[in-house]
């Protein structure tokens, strides 16, 4: 690789397609919704982030929304916690900015290895105009130099679940560093993923040749990288755009790609970033020939169950567009609708030119509409919220519930089979349950 190339030079290879597929058929649609709200990202975030807390400033309904999410036991000690709005506060009779304060306090004289300290609203803060800005200021002030203190809303009234991960990485962005103008190029990862997928990441871009990169979020919160001109980032969920936004306000450039999922979408994923940092073709392909053909015969084995099945998503996480290119391109499914709660055009160009051409592509939710949808083309397999499985499974229809795919360790070569097979147990489900 050419290691002494500028941002400026390098930059060309690193173009962000900000349009994809023109001619795409789009419903858009305004209704009723069925979505987890942006406090379900907790859930993935705590664990990451581990010198990170998070506090949310909500009522008992999301306590047990959490913990219910999470399956903490009573004697855990988990990095999040709820700050209960109660009735005097609803009412008045308390100053919820001391109430939070004083909350605050508490926590930290309990877990003093707290180093970075997020606010999380919800939608009983937000209703109440609770200034939670203003409340991380006024603390991040007293505590300067002990403890970092963000917000971020993760209120469901108006968001998806993913997003709450999309705001808790933004809040990030404003705390990175400028990198120098002389500082070596970057490559930053950005988006949550498991310990072990990063780690084969991280040893896949080593043996390419590219041994600068971060990670956001990394493992701790603390550790952020700073972040300029010279720094290129890749994606590696689709749901961060905002995050996205955050990072080019600031200097950084995308780099253009499909997601990592499937042997396909990996492979693309990788080639994007060796292609921005001037790695040879023929070296890359050394690299990633053993682990995708190692993913390759992984979905095959799930290939019997897949192929020719017909399966329509239910808008949700926002994973539906590339889960759909890697189950049609990849695992030999005919999706019939492919529903998300928002499309954005630019993070998914390469997704949206490899789907097939026939489907049927939805944006937002009208929860009857869809269902009278699904229940009319009868598809093999729905992915949908927990809310709405019980009821199709009821009506005979087979479903896949959205929030595993986001709990789930799906993304790279290794996880490629266990992603397909995700898809074919309920299948293979069915037809146990049908002898």
């Amino acid at each position: 690789m050419s290691g002494a190339s500028s941002a400026s030079q390098a930059s060309a290879g690193c173009t962000a397609n900000m349009h994809g597929r023109d001619n795409l058929s789009i419903l858009r649609e305004r209704g009723q919704r069925e979505v987890f709200c942006g406090l379900t990202g907790i859930i993935w975030l705590h664990r990451k982030m581990q010198d990170a807390f998070f506090l949310v400033v909500g009522s008992r309904t999301c306590a047990h929304l959490l913990q219910s999410a999470a399956g903490v036991m009573i004697f855990a000690e988990p990095r999040f916690a709820t700050a209960i709005i109660e009735e005097r506060d609803l009412a008045g009779m308390a100053d919820c900015q001391d109430e939070l304060d004083r909350v605050v306090t508490q926590l930290l004289e309990r877990r003093p290895e707290i180093k970075t300290l997020f606010l999380v609203g919800s939608c009983p803060s937000e209703v109440i105009k609770l200034d939670l800005a203003k409340a991380a200021q006024r603390l991040g002030q007293q505590l300067a130099g002990d403890v970092r203190i963000l917000n971020y809303s993760g209120s469901g009234i108006e968001t998806t679940f993913t997003e709450g991960e999309d705001a808790c990485l933004a809040s990030l962005v404003p705390e990175m560093a400028d990198s120098a103008d002389d500082a070596a190029r970057q490559l930053l990862l950005v988006g949550s993923l498991p310990d072990i997928v990063e780690d084969q990441f991280l040893r896949l871009f080593a043996q390419l040749g590219i041994a600068n990169v971060s990670m956001l979020p990394a493992r701790n919160a603390s550790d952020l990288p700073a972040i300029g001109p010279n720094t290129h980032f890749l994606l590696a969920q689709p749901f961060l755009g905002e995050t996205s936004r955050a990072l080019q306000d600031r200097g950084a450039q995308r780099i253009s790609a499909m997601f990592p999922f499937g042997a396909e979408g990996t492979t693309a994923w990788l080639r994007a970033a060796a292609h921005c940092f001037d790695i040879d073709e023929m070296h890359f392909n050394s690299v990633v020939a053993k682990p995708r053909e190692r993913a390759k015969r992984a979905i095959e084995r799930s290939l019997p169950k897949l192929a020719g099945k017909r399966i329509s998503f239910l808008p949700d996480s926002q994973l539906e567009v590339p889960l759909a290119r890697f189950l049609a391109n990849e695992a030999g499914m005919e999706p019939l609708e492919v529903g998300t709660p928002y499309l954005h055009r630019g993070l998914l160009a390469e997704e949206l030119e490899a789907l097939p051409k026939a489907i049927q592509l939805s944006e937002g939710q009208h929860v009857d509409k869809q269902l009278d949808r699904v229940r009319e083309a009868k598809p093999d397999l729905t992915v949908c919220g927990l809310g709405l499985a019980n009821p199709l499974e009821s009506e005979g229809l087979s479903t896949k519930w959205a929030i595993e795919l986001v709990f789930s360790p799906i993304h790279g070569f290794e996880q490629a089979g266990d992603l397909a097979e995700l898809f074919a147990r309920p299948l293979r489900r069915r037809d146990v349950l049908e002898v």
